[in-house]
């Protein structure tokens, strides 16, 4: 076996043909002809297209359907310093990415597991058929035995707790977004594999996010991708059947379009093969995952810790620090979640006259940042306890088709959490008892709050759930009285949310809330109002317009607390005042930019990871 590859080698280089690819089909034989001898059934080493330096390793070794082995990354028979390649980018992105791989120049085989080098052999020396045009002696075979037993031995360990998948999926999820898909857009070739991604990217820009670079496509189809596969695990686990790509789509509710229209192009179209690879290698670190265990913590949890939220702030830690901080996305506490929840609870009850708070069929509720939901969730928590210890169960699936799935709404631009966040409600309505049907979901929609225009109808096919999606949260935003409006908006002082209707919103008198940007019907006189363009001042702008076009209703966030007392939130302070009857803050201070501290004189500790200072705001209007 290994005296015929090093012959084959050899002829190869003697033909004046010395490209790494001329040997391709050599060592895919080898690796072939040793599993057969090993009785090592239904493999298929498969080789990889390559665009660039970046992209996937060269070859992936697989059973051909949903096992994957592991991965080689050759390198021509003259490159003779692999210490030299172990330590370059493009190496290290694929240590980093996946656990079982192979260096290889043809002669000399370097294995590596979790990154480590566990393994090495070298079966003949280059120099000899390069320089002596001669076939190299055979050496070292047993090694090299031993290094193709510990490769083909690996198995994905199953992953145990919600910490590791996150992390597990983070690293191969920024490999897609990095070396596949950026790739694959930016290709000037137009198969049907890149004009069906170069559509999808057209299709999100003109109909959903009008600056979306395909930088920042790349990053939300990436995890779009991830977290479509995670929702569809775990509903393919409830059914015990095995998981794969390819099933995927049957496992993405019908009433989620934007994902089953994705998904019904990663399971049933021909994919580029570079993208088939990555997406295949998430597949099977979920089809390896014990979700039945992470969704027991998430059952059993109670009060406790909430692995759902917790999965998806490990993946944004993981995955790409930057857009988790240029989003402002930080899980919220959910002591902080309880206490607004339960307030808000009381005040309709006390302010309102709704002795049934939140589970009164007259509550209409929005999360303009919807995340994952984890304000909704806590608020559906709330009212079903109120309903169930005031109604019994006996008719609880009820109020929740025509409460729960008709009152409660939610907006969000980041795909990954609009996947999750849908998945979350799903499990929290089946621990009260309650499945969907195929043709019901969470009023939760992917679009940006800040962002009033609406979408037309897309003639892309396939995509027309883009349009529809947005067309139901304009419905929401103009239309639909909201009562409350809970969450936790976003914190950024260098806005991504700044168009013509966010202009209008701060700077004009609108539907008789007095602008943020004048005092007492005078300019601001700011020489810098910037800090008036910080996300969270627009969201809660957003909800004073909300419930001042209502007539009366409540706010609760927690936000950024700098409006409390810089001057340049002045104007924003008297709005808010004349707009809201009653108004209650919760400074939890804890900013460390301020260097604040406790009332003993030790460190004032966030509430969150975060430098910047928070507040809780409550605010009531009253019915006039």
């Amino acid at each position: 076996m290994l005296k015929n590859y090093l012959k084959n080698l050899n002829e190869a280089y003697q033909r004046g043909d010395a490209r790494e690819e001329s040997y391709y089909e050599h060592l895919a034989n080898l690796i072939k002809q040793y599993a057969e001898n090993k009785n090592i059934n239904k493999i298929d080493v498969t080789i990889l297209p390559k665009k660039t330096e970046a992209g996937n390793p060269d070859f992936r070794v697989w059973d051909g359907k949903n096992h994957i082995t592991g991965y080689i990354e050759a390198k021509a028979p003259s490159v003779s310093n692999l210490d030299y390649i172990e330590t370059t980018e493009q190496l290290q992105r694929y240590l980093s990415t996946f656990p079982n791989v192979i260096l290889t120049n043809f002669y000399e085989f370097r294995l590596y597991r979790n990154g480590e080098m566990i393994a090495q052999a070298t079966i003949g020396r280059p120099f000899i058929a390069q320089k002596l045009k001669a076939i190299p002696p055979l050496e070292n075979i047993q090694e090299f035995e031993n290094l193709l037993e510990i490769f083909f031995s690996f198995s994905l360990p199953k992953v145990q707790n919600a910490h590791s998948l996150a992390v597990e999926l983070a690293k191969r999820t920024r490999f897609l977004r990095d070396e596949v898909i950026s790739v694959e857009i930016e290709e000037k070739e137009k198969t049907e594999g890149h004009k069906a991604l170069i559509g999808f990217y057209d299709a999100f820009k003109k109909y959903l996010i009008g600056t979306l670079t395909k930088k920042q496509f790349a990053d939300l189809y990436s995890q779009t991708i991830t977290y479509g596969l995670f929702a569809a695990r775990i509903r393919a686990q409830a059914d015990n059947n095995d998981f794969s790509r390819k099933i995927a789509f049957d496992y993405i509710p019908h009433t989620i379009g934007i994902l089953r229209d994705i998904f019904r192009f990663i399971s049933f179209e021909e994919l580029p093969k570079s993208l088939a690879v990555i997406v295949d290698d998430i597949a099977e670190i979920l089809h390896y995952a014990d979700v039945k265990n992470i969704l027991h913590q998430y059952y059993k949890s109670g009060r406790g810790s909430d692995p759902i939220v917790h999965f998806y702030e490990t993946f944004l830690e993981n995955y790409d620090p930057e857009v988790r901080e240029r989003r402002g996305v930080y899980y919220t506490p959910e002591s902080v979640v309880r206490y607004i929840v339960r307030s808000v609870h009381e005040l309709l009850k006390i302010r309102f006259g709704l002795p049934d708070g939140l589970a009164s069929y007259d509550v209409k509720l929005l999360d303009p940042a919807g995340g994952t939901l984890t304000f909704p969730a806590e608020a559906i928590r709330k009212a079903a306890e109120e309903y169930i210890n005031k109604y019994g169960e006996g008719a609880l699936s009820r109020w929740i088709k025509n409460h729960i799935l008709e009152n409660f709404y939610a907006f969000e631009l980041m795909m990954a959490p609009y996947a999750i966040g849908h998945l979350k409600i799903g499990l929290i309505l089946e621990e009260l008892g309650y499945k969907m049907s195929e043709d019901e979901r969470f009023k939760y929609y992917l679009t940006n709050t800040l962002e009033m225009e609406e979408i037309g109808m897309t003639n892309i096919p396939g995509l027309s759930s883009l349009s529809e999606e947005s067309h139901l949260a304009k419905e929401v935003k103009e239309k639909q009285p909201i009562l409350v409006i809970i969450g936790n908006p976003p914190y950024s002082g260098i806005s991504a949310n700044i168009n013509k209707w966010t202009e209008h919103l701060l700077k004009d008198d609108i539907d008789g809330c007095q602008s943020y940007y004048k005092v007492d019907d005078k300019p601001l006189g700011e020489k810098n109002p910037k800090w008036l363009q910080d996300d969270y001042v627009k969201f809660l702008r957003f909800a004073q317009w909300k419930i001042q076009k209502s007539g009366f209703g409540i706010v609760g966030m927690i936000t950024n607390h700098s409006y409390l007392d810089n001057p340049t939130f002045r104007g924003m302070r008297q709005s808010l005042m004349k707009t809201f009857d009653e108004i209650y803050i919760l400074n939890l201070h804890g900013n460390s930019l301020k260097k604040e501290t406790a009332p003993d004189g030790s460190k004032d500790e966030n509430v969150f990871d975060i430098r910047q200072g928070v507040a809780i705001i409550i605010m009531v209007k009253l019915s006039q």
